[in-house]
């Protein structure tokens, strides 16, 4: 089959988009230009941004394989992604547009001190560069098939122009980008479902929806009940651990994420801020359910055949839509993987700098500061590419491997933040030493598989707290 047509459309995608990152990015002065867009960006572009960089190529082609091998259990996970960001609203955003905070972290420094601030923009480095080469290795996976490239390669191409727009329009661009990708992917999610229903399942929505009936694929709900006590915290999608970590886990990325917290704090007020993290959970759910009614699809398209989870949806892109059709929804995937790397990379650079850098830094000169913020961001996008090199042997699901890894600090790091909201009589001390304990405890739960990776940002949250508080008033009592 000539593919010439693909080629010319993604090419021409990525070329587009890159310049079109670069013109809305506009120029910057100053550090504060590059890194929050003078707090300039309207809500609404916000919202579509946020639920870019976090779909990523994971949502594209891990969300409908697991539809595929299973049901929409997934779904419980997004009720409690609205339910997080409903919580960010009235207690995060208030705290963080108390002062004028350039990251997540600052708002530590201001509530315990800089070594917090410190702790917490490592902890997050290093959970981010895992995480996402996590995520940009998924995307090498369908231009591998596609056009027959090794992995290195393909993740290089993307990583590459992901680092233009994002060196050169900062912030704004990819926030500007991301607007225009998400509406890409989805639309390319929403072009492949049709065909599958219209084109290649005989009997269309009746036959895709009887044969998910029959074999349980289209339930939501799994009260989990079934295998006892450990089988309930063994079950990553049970009502309670998918709401409630997907709560949690929202609560985490969303709130204390710089990746996230970076586009927030790019809205001049609290009232739109809240708009934008409250619709970007609406939408999020929407957007699931997309995913997971393509994975129903593609089930009774090849009458549920054993195939690897990530690879069903790139393998029938590739091997059955129309040469142009395949191009733009492949098109669609590197949206989704550019919108993710771009913040990823744009956040990774912005709390090297802000957290790590400045405080310690003497020079006040703003074109120095700007040189070397763009030097972390090319940093950080090598750094990118190791990682996602370092994770392509892996068996796991590439969604549940970035999502665990994520939820591997995520609980420290939202316990610590909560000590500084709730527990007023907190110290630097009681909170380093809390965060300590949740990210310990989490590697026992992890390596003795103890619970399900929905539990994990729900564990480290409850260590953090408990230690951390424990010792508040231990020390209280003594004094």
């Amino acid at each position: 089959m000539d593919r010439t047509l693909d080629y010319a459309i993604i090419v021409a995608y990525l070329i587009g988009i890159a310049i079109f990152g670069i013109i809305t990015g506009g120029k910057q002065k100053t550090v504060k230009d590059y890194f929050l867009g003078t707090k300039s960006v309207p809500w609404w572009a916000v919202c579509f941004s946020i639920v870019a960089a976090e779909t990523s190529t994971l949502t594209f082609i891990s969300i409908p394989g697991l539809a595929y091998l299973a049901n929409l259990n997934f779904l419980q996970v997004t009720i409690g992604y609205l339910l997080g960001r409903i919580v960010i609203a009235i207690f995060f955003l208030p705290a963080y547009y108390s002062g004028e905070l350039s990251t997540a972290y600052a708002f530590l420094e201001n509530r315990f001190g800089h070594k917090t601030r410190s702790f917490a923009s490592i902890v997050f480095l290093f959970t981010r560069t895992a995480a996402d080469g996590v995520r940009l290795f998924a995307t090498a996976i369908p231009l591998k098939l596609l056009i027959d490239i090794d992995y290195f390669t393909a993740v290089v191409i993307i990583a590459v122009i992901a680092l233009a727009y994002t060196t050169i329009g900062g912030v704004r661009g990819v926030i500007w980008v991301d607007v225009i990708q998400m509406f890409i992917y989805l639309g390319g999610a929403i072009i492949a479902a049709i065909f599958l229903i219209y084109n290649f399942v005989p009997g269309g929505l009746d036959t895709i929806l009887s044969n998910a009936a029959l074999e349980n694929k289209l339930d939501i709900f799994n009260w989990g009940f079934s295998g006892g006590i450990s089988g309930f915290f063994d079950q990553p999608y049970t009502v309670l651990g998918g709401i409630l970590g997907g709560a949690f886990l929202s609560m985490a990325s969303h709130g204390t994420d710089q990746l996230i917290v970076q586009r927030l704090l790019t809205i001049d007020n609290l009232k739109d801020s809240r708009k934008a993290i409250v619709g970007s959970g609406i939408i999020v759910i929407i957007q699931f359910a997309i995913f997971l009614f393509v994975g129903i699809c593609l089930y009774a398209f090849y009458g549920g055949a054993a195939m690897k989870s990530d690879e069903i949806f790139p393998k029938f892109i590739i091997e059955n839509l129309p040469v142009g059709i395949s191009g733009i929804i492949v098109a669609g995937l590197f949206a989704a993987a550019l919108s993710t790397l771009a913040g990823s990379i744009s956040s990774l650079s912005s709390s090297t700098m802000l957290d790590l850098y400045k405080p310690f830094s003497k020079s006040s000169d703003p074109k120095k500061e700007l040189k070397i913020s763009r030097l972390f961001t090319v940093m950080w996008a090598f750094l990118l590419v190791c990682s996602a090199l370092f994770f392509m042997n892996s068996s796991q699901t590439v969604v549940e491997l970035a999502l665990s890894i994520a939820s591997f600090t995520y609980g420290g790091l939202l316990g610590t933040f909560m000590l500084g909201l709730f527990v007023k009589e907190a110290t630097q001390e009681d909170a380093l030493a809390g965060f300590t304990a949740g990210i310990f405890i989490m590697i026992t739960v992890i390596f003795m598989k103890l619970a399900a990776w929905t539990w994990f940002t729900l564990i480290g949250v409850a260590a953090t707290m408990l230690v951390g508080t424990l010792l508040s008033k231990l020390s209280r009592n003594n004094n």
